[in-house]
């Protein structure tokens, strides 16, 4: 049976591991602290205190968010 391709916003990762050079558990665990904060304040953490790209840091906090239930 042919594998499933990879949809949504983790389609993304891994592009994400190959140009920062870290796994995605290690994004995730940078998110932690701020998970009270709004979506776009996160992609804002990313972006400003780490230099990922917008897309790539949209795509990582969707997934934080999703798999905390964060709406």
């Amino acid at each position: 049976m042919a594998e499933e391709k990879v949809k949504g916003p983790k389609s993304y990762f891994p592009s994400i591991v190959a140009k920062y050079g870290q796994p995605i558990e290690h994004w995730m665990s940078i998110l932690e602290p701020h998970a009270g904060l709004k979506h776009m304040d996160q992609v804002t953490v990313l972006k400003e205190q780490h230099g990922m790209g917008h897309g790539h840091a949209n795509a990582v906090v969707a997934v934080f968010r999703s798999d905390r239930g964060l709406k």
